[in-house]
């Protein structure tokens, strides 16, 4: 994007285009937004961090509290997308957006963009945190998750990321907002990459219709999806492989009747085949009880080969996939994860889960919905 440009759509007072970036000294002479935004130079934010400098160093006096500013964030931006919507006050008419594939210059066209995504795609926002970042910046962390509701199977659209926010220094209020998604290399306007990173999630999966296992999606990288998992009840048995149904019919006899009270229990999503050794070799096979069961509240099992277990939940690592889940698919997937897990940072646990959502006989191979788990040690959302 021309420095040209930019300078027309920032107000003077919330950029800076000194010299070429070939001729800036980051070391003696950065800009405000350098130093905060340090942390995308391996995502190639350099530029962006140089370019995008969103305010320009003032002399002026400055009458807002920047704290003020971020607790205003935490209870505005909840409302982003439901009916009573964001305090639009808060922003310069002037205000510029920019995120992989739209940008807007102006008030209204900020507005515009919120109202589309709200008609289209009925997101839901989810706000992780917000830090000051500059003497003039605010960056907040978060996850959207949206349903494309204009095709017959609305798919479902994930998207994580941070969001930068300039704030203009005569007015104390937000003159500018440029997204990062966590799943793009390249983050600039107008980014292929992100183009096809929409593309790709207006697959087709078929999941069906029943209660599944909760969760929440902090991070989605172009790799995996990192979750938060709440606690969960699984009836399970030894299964053979990861691929295999072995026991299946033990676990699913136990929710049909086949316990000590003769209580039928509603089925869910997914079904479990679980690895808990580096080989992937010990295995057992589950059925996640629907959310309001407890363990001491639910039926014994008739088979002394079937029992009740409570999941603590915590955070997994987790990859989608479509198709039969055949046995070298499973290991190749898991082997795949695993490996950008660790190139990642992050601490894998030995061991994966093989999830399940559809049964094989009704289902069209290249709609069955997959999914392979394996839990982290720790994650921070930094």
């Amino acid at each position: 994007m021309a420095t040209s440009i930019l300078s027309h759509a920032f107000p003077t007072t919330c950029t800076t285009f000194r010299r070429p970036v070939s001729a800036v000294n980051i070391h003696h002479n950065p800009p405000l937004l350098l130093q905060p935004l340090q942390r995308h130079r391996k995502k190639n934010h350099i530029k962006w961090a140089i370019k995008l400098s969103l305010v320009e160093q003032s002399t002026q006096k400055s009458s807002f509290d920047l704290q003020q500013l971020v607790a205003f964030l935490y209870d505005d931006l909840p409302h982003l997308f439901d009916d009573k919507g964001i305090d639009k006050s808060a922003y310069d008419e002037r205000v510029f957006f920019r995120d992989p594939i739209t940008k807007h210059d102006d008030l209204s066209g900020y507005l515009f963009n919120i109202a589309l995504l709200k008609t289209i795609f009925r997101p839901q926002f989810q706000l992780h945190w917000v830090k000051p970042t500059g003497p003039y910046e605010i960056t907040t962390r978060w996850t959207m998750v949206m349903k494309f509701m204009l095709l017959p199977w609305k798919p479902e659209l994930v998207f994580t990321g941070t969001s930068v926010m300039g704030v203009n220094p005569e007015n104390g209020k937000f003159c500018s907002h440029v997204d990062f998604w966590d799943s793009l290399k390249k983050n600039d306007y107008f980014s292929f990459e992100g183009l096809l990173e929409v593309l790709k999630q207006l697959r087709i999966y078929k999941t069906p219709d029943l209660e599944s296992l909760r969760y929440q999606i902090l991070k989605r990288t172009a790799n995996y999806e990192v979750r938060q998992y709440d606690p969960f009840v699984v009836v399970e048995t030894n299964g053979d492989k990861l691929s295999g149904n072995t026991g299946f019919n033990d676990v699913a006899g136990y929710i049909f009747g086949k316990n000590s009270t003769t209580e039928k229990i509603p089925m869910t999503t997914p079904v479990f085949t679980q690895a808990i050794d580096v080989d992937l070799s010990k295995v057992s096979i589950q059925i996640v009880l629907p959310s309001d069961k407890e363990t001491k509240s639910l039926p014994n099992p008739n088979q002394e080969t079937v029992s009740l277990r409570k999941v603590e939940g915590g955070i997994a690592a987790v990859i989608k996939f479509s198709g039969k889940p055949m046995e070298d698919i499973v290991r190749e997937k898991e082997k795949i994860l695993r490996s950008n897990i660790i190139k990642d940072g992050l601490k894998p646990q030995p061991g994966c889960l093989l999830a399940r959502y559809n049964d094989p006989g009704r289902t069209w191979s290249f709609i069955m919905r997959n999914e392979v788990l394996i839990w982290l040690d720790d994650f921070s959302l930094d």
